[in-house]
């Protein structure tokens, strides 16, 4: 299956927090979108590798998604290292995306921004005919992605691209509920954590009201490029 869109995420629910309003506004527009997941979040302090299992199957249905993956490398110990950037080579191949986007390359939770930098390797090894993955028994051809953006998580950074989301602020944080073991949710027990206060969930819902108003929207979602990017129509900016 070829999808137009591919989201890499370290962790299951980094998608949803995020980046899942684009994802959800692409897929409105037709375009089929996938999400590979790193681990399985097994160092989680709240819940369990089932529960998120569960959890991003649950949200998968909610997005839409065309497909979701999850390569179960090791949680807080994977590496940019040559064997997984191959296993990542593999999803690019398999899948051939236009889009990538990817974890942040610098925040406060240090698989964050390594995970950003090896899917940013891995979409320039994977157009080089030299590299051999094989994948299902078949060598596969080279493909590298049109593009490759960073969506912004838990650090603030300057985005070089907002999308507006407004139409879909509802669904993606439904998308985020799913993780019912991680984020507030009065009704589950356990540790409390950085991330299951509520404060932290309104601090999501306010960095997309302050993109959004950057261009003049509602709510916004923000990424980053490594690369300038080139526009034919000035009009079409806002």
């Amino acid at each position: 299956m070829k999808l137009d869109l591919i989201v890499f995420a370290v962790h299951p629910d980094d998608a949803e927090l995020g980046c899942s309003g684009t994802v959800l506004k692409h897929i409105a527009a037709g375009k089929k979108v996938g999400i590979v997941d790193f681990t399985r979040g097994e160092l989680g302090t709240r819940g369990t590798a089932e529960t998120r299992d569960e959890e991003a199957a649950a949200s998968a249905k909610i997005l839409g998604l065309s497909v979701r993956e999850n390569l179960r490398f090791r949680d807080g110990f994977f590496k940019n290292d040559e064997s997984h950037q191959l296993e990542v080579v593999k999803m690019i191949r398999k899948y051939q995306p236009e889009i990538v986007l990817s974890n942040a390359l610098h925040d406060r939770h240090p698989d964050h921004g390594r995970a950003g930098d090896l899917v940013n390797d891995a979409c320039f090894l994977a157009g080089l005919p030299k590299v051999i993955t094989v994948f299902e028994g078949e060598e596969q051809t080279a493909f590298r992605p049109r593009l490759t953006f960073q969506y912004i998580q838990d650090r603030y950074i300057k985005p070089d691209v907002i999308i507006d989301i407004t139409p879909f602020m509802d669904l993606k944080i439904e998308s985020i509920k799913a993780f019912k073991t991680q984020f507030y949710n009065p009704d589950v027990e356990g540790q409390q954590t950085y991330i299951s206060s509520p404060e932290f969930f309104e601090s999501v819902i306010g960095r997309a009201r302050e993109f959004g108003k950057s261009i003049g929207a509602t709510y916004g979602e923000g990424f980053t490029s490594r690369k300038l990017l080139g526009v034919d129509d000035l009009f079409q900016l806002r």
